[in-house]
């Protein structure tokens, strides 16, 4: 046997459970009409597979009918889920993996126009900031009726095989009755501790009425809600002792923070440039007081992580959730020995900013996580080896070199640079996004390891191509900055990219203007407000950045913050006019014909990207399909066949921002649904 910490078996009650990683109650956003179906399905199958000891379905399954999802959950109140659950627990077991579920009714953590259009309810009327919705007061018949869906919705998990069940008690219903913040009743369900707790220990009292005493039930709960006149850390360990007096319940898994505002969700679940584990010790100071089983996961990426939770005694089960979006087959390589080629979380956090915008949980360096059916983790090696070519050693180009590697293929990669990364190099400069290397590195790592060949420093063009002799050429050559943007003054502006890169030094009062509305202009703000300057920063839209989704948001907007920077919406910089020794900037809307002005030392423009394609339409002449992409092929998982040009020497393909201004997921995306049939 292995003495890793991380591989020993762990008895959590009747239930032996083969290692100590779990993935903890998350909602993806796959289900079907509610319904965990096939997608979902293969989605935790996959990590059951590949030796995960635990995966815990489905965050915030609604037990009630008044607990509309804000996005796509499993509906728990549903007697159709069973048997949807049922086949998925089935191939968990199959595989090894203990299966459970998480419960909740959301309270105010909801909309009311959302599913039947139901009042939201709650244990207070204060409305919470990230839904917006202004609860009714809990009355006796509503209570008496979310106990009774709580119990239903546990006897359905147990009819479907599940292995145990987990209530929600982290910004939703049963802990805003728990937080003086949110309980404002009088009775037997508000007032002291004790009667702020009567509603959880009622429900729990119902579920073991009705599952007995045997079916595995824990909490994933805040013990401390880091707000002031909220649950604090000690009142969360008079609730954590009061549970486990209870003998209702199996394992805690702890929280530490609030999730009613976006700063409070991304302290819970920190992002990249973050400090990793910072709620550990936390997590070990109610282990050490229950004596009870403690899950916990918040930002640990990596299994050294991981296995110091385990080996210090902090936890006696770490879940690894967006480590396994990442990587699904994390425990099998350690269990091969191979830990240095688990694909890495960057901390990106494009998993879960998805979600909160109604998309599916996807991973920016792994598109075939939540795609299992359509993109397989594995790729299948090809039946007649070819010579490919890529142009372009940014992440698009190394992902097609990467899966035309596997496949069998041999590759030779063109850069112009002295290294690999594009525009994501350009990103990682800032010591906030620096883990964003590691999707450059680990491809590398993988390339190297297939013997791909690399040619830095080389600018391609058709005969640089041509005497690579390919079969298959992929340009992966990304963009530039795109311009003019302005009516007048576009050359007295300097780029993002040109504040990043250094090519232009900060100056005193900027003015940034963002149309782009991604993260380079924050990410320039950051730098300029860095070395002292001034920044105010121009968004034509009615947000803040509106392609840096929620929880990446959070991390600019208190440092820029901090230094003073001012942020704009619903303006235009419409022209920049030399004015002495400096600039002044002319403002417009699109709301109206309102003009504004400022007077300062640089102005900086982010308009986005557009395509450096030069070599490919240089290519395209000599290519067989004239570079052209059969769309119903390439989403159907069928091969490229189209033959355009008979005389054509090599088949031609452009992916990511050589194709259009996308982002670092849609270049890899792009890269690894076309290669892994070629």
């Amino acid at each position: 046997m292995s003495n890793d910490p991380l591989l020993q078996p762990y008895q959590l009650k009747h239930l032996t459970l083969r290692n100590r990683i779990l993935i903890t109650s998350h909602e993806p956003a796959y289900a079907e009409d509610g319904m965990p179906k096939a997608r979902y399905r293969a989605y935790h199958g996959e990590r059951a597979r590949a030796g995960v000891a635990l995966t815990m379905t489905a965050g915030s399954a609604s037990v009630s009918r008044d607990s509309p999802p804000a996005f796509n959950n499993i509906l728990a109140w549903k007697d159709e889920v069973v048997p949807w659950m049922r086949e998925l627990a089935d191939e968990c077991h199959e595989a090894g993996a203990a299966v459970m579920i998480q419960l909740t009714h959301l309270g105010r953590r909801t909309r009311w126009d959302q599913g039947d259009w139901l009042p939201v309810v709650s244990s207070g009327g204060e409305r919470e900031a990230a839904h917006r919705a202004s609860p009714k007061l809990a009355e006796d018949w509503d209570i008496t009726r979310i106990i009774g869906d709580y119990a239903d919705a546990a006897e359905r998990m147990q009819a479907a095989g599940l292995d145990g069940i987990e209530l929600e008690c982290y910004g939703h219903l049963l802990d805003q009755f728990w937080s003086p913040l949110t309980n404002t009743l009088d009775g037997p369900y508000g007032g002291d501790l004790d009667n702020r707790l009567r509603l959880t220990f009622d429900v729990l009292s119902e579920i073991r009425k009705r599952c007995g005493p045997e079916f595995i039930v824990g909490l994933r709960a805040t013990f401390d809600e880091r707000l002031p006149g909220g649950i604090d850390g000690g009142m969360g360990l008079q609730i954590a002792e009061r549970l486990t007096a209870s003998g209702m319940v199996d394992f805690l898994n702890v929280i530490r923070g609030h999730i009613d505002t976006d700063p409070g969700l991304t302290d819970v679940i920190p992002i990249q440039g973050m400090p990793a584990a910072p709620h550990l010790d936390f997590a070990a100071r109610i282990r050490a007081a229950t004596g009870l089983p403690v899950f916990h996961a918040a930002r640990i990426p990596d299994l050294a992580t991981a296995r110091h939770a385990v080996a210090s005694g902090a936890l006696d089960m770490v879940g690894m959730t967006r480590a396994h979006l990442a990587d699904p087959h994390l425990v099998a390589k350690l269990l091969a020995g191979e830990e240095e080629r688990i694909r890495p979380c960057v901390g990106a956090n494009y998993c879960l900013d998805r979600i909160y915008q109604g998309g599916m949980a996807l991973c920016l360096h792994n598109p075939s996580s939540g795609r299992e059916i359509e993109l397989p983790h594995r790729i299948a090696a090809a039946e007649h080896p070819l010579r490919v070519t890529v142009v372009g050693a940014g992440p698009g180009g190394l992902e097609a070199a990467r899966v035309a590697a596997e496949r069998g293929h041999a590759v030779t990669v063109l850069e112009a640079a002295s290294q690999p990364g594009g525009q994501l190099r350009l990103a990682a400069r800032s010591e906030r996004r620096r883990e964003m290397l590691s999707v450059i590195g680990w491809r590398m790592a993988e390339c190297e390891r297939r013997g791909v060949i690399f040619r830095f420093n080389t600018y391609a063009d058709v005969e640089t191509v041509a005497e690579t002799r390919p079969d298959v050429v992929v340009v992966a050559t990304g963009g530039m900055p795109d311009g003019p943007v302005l009516a007048r003054g576009d050359d007295l502006t300097v780029s993002a990219w040109d504040i990043l890169s250094g090519d232009a030094a900060p100056g005193r009062n900027v003015l940034i203007y963002d149309d782009a509305g991604d993260h380079a202009a924050l990410q320039a703000a950051e730098v300029i407000a860095k070395a002292g300057g001034q920044v105010e920063i121009v968004f034509p839209d009615r947000n803040v950045a509106p392609e840096v989704m929620s929880m990446n948001l959070v991390p600019y907007v208190r440092s820029l913050q901090k230094a003073g920077a001012v942020m704009t919406v619903t303006w235009r910089v419409r022209e920049v006019l030399r004015d002495g020794n400096g600039l002044i900037a002319r403002l417009g809307s699109d709301y109206g014909d309102a003009v504004q002005e400022r007077r300062v030392d640089q102005v900086v423009v982010n308009h986005g990207t557009r395509p450096l394609d030069d070599i490919y339409f240089g290519l395209k002449p000599g290519s067989l399909n004239k570079g052209a992409v059969d769309y119903a092929a390439l989403v159907t998982g069928a091969p490229q066949e189209i033959v355009t040009n008979a005389s054509g020497g090599y088949t031609l393909y452009r992916i990511g921002d050589a194709v259009a201004a996308r982002n670092v997921h849609a270049a890899i995306h792009d890269a690894l649904r076309l290669m892994r049939l070629i």
